[in-house]
């Protein structure tokens, strides 16, 4: 059948790989070298058409003839083209020399653009970028209906664990039962935080006043005996006798002084017939 013929009943009848939007005319087949519908891009509408295709990120030329229109399984010849854009220029060259140039020059313009996208993959690629991913609105809602039983849950345990422990404070319970020791030391804890700022408030702000020592008047009396005799000592230094002397004073002073070391100093004179003094001097 005539290339013209083809075209013109794909152009005004009908073409599965046309796709018609405001911006213009477009072929969806993978063959198309532009992607635009028209007479000299039409892969359908030509014997003799060329192209490059992907295959995982490798190029092949695709390439038509006319000698195997009649064989649809090897309708298609393809080369694998090199990674290197010179290389493969020269491998389009080299099998595209006998073509029609405007072919060969959009083949050529194909190449350029499917090197810059796969440049371009490969630095995406390389890149961290955030990963995007759906949450079901069903799924959302169910984990916060679950949150908000488990919080009222959670409230309610709360709440019965108070009154028990304050009915256990209170002895509601009486004295013998079984409760975990944790429990226990809670409780304990919380009666000696209860009492600890009573018995503070009981120690702080006391003041007493205590009575002094007595001083008793016989004592007094003995120092002042002690004063006036400082000039008769020195008159009778050689002729001296102990003399033991009664305590002066009442019994209950006595017994008083009785266990206490004294620190006082008590000198006792007496005079005989001849006028001689005897001095005694205790510690």
């Amino acid at each position: 059948m005539s290339d013209d013929v083809i075209w013109h009943c794909i152009r005004h009848n009908h073409c599965s790989f046309m796709a018609k939007i405001t911006t213009g005319v477009f072929c969806r087949n993978p063959y198309n070298a532009t992607g635009i519908c028209n007479r000299s891009s039409c892969p359908l509408a030509n014997s003799r058409y060329a192209t490059i295709r992907d295959h995982d990120g490798i190029f092949y030329l695709y390439m038509k003839t006319a000698e195997r229109a009649h064989l649809p399984n090897k309708l298609w010849e393809r080369v694998k083209l090199p990674r290197n854009y010179e290389k493969a220029m020269e491998v389009i060259n080299k099998h595209l020399e006998f073509w029609p140039k405007l072919l060969v020059h959009k083949i050529k313009q194909r190449l350029t653009k499917m090197t810059q996208y796969r440049i371009r993959m490969r630095k995406l690629q390389l890149k961290v970028r955030e990963k995007i991913i759906t949450v079901p609105r069903k799924k959302t809602l169910r984990e916060s209906r679950r949150l908000e039983k488990a919080e009222k849950a959670a409230q309610l345990e709360k709440s019965i664990e108070n009154e028990l422990k304050e009915r256990l404070r209170k002895g509601v319970y009486g004295d013998i039962y079984n409760y975990p020791f944790n429990q226990f030391d809670t409780i304990l804890e919380m009666e000696n935080n209860e009492l600890a700022p009573e018995i503070e408030e009981e120690e702080e702000g006391e003041i007493e006043y205590v009575e002094g020592d007595d001083i008793e008047m016989g004592d007094m009396d003995d120092m002042e005996d002690f004063e006036g005799l400082g000039d008769e000592d020195d008159e009778d230094d050689g002729f001296e006798e102990p003399v033991t002397m009664k305590p002066t004073g009442s019994g209950s002073n006595f017994r008083s002084k009785i266990g206490k070391k004294s620190t006082k100093v008590i000198t006792e004179v007496e005079q005989d017939e001849d006028m001689s003094c005897r001095q005694r001097t205790q510690k």
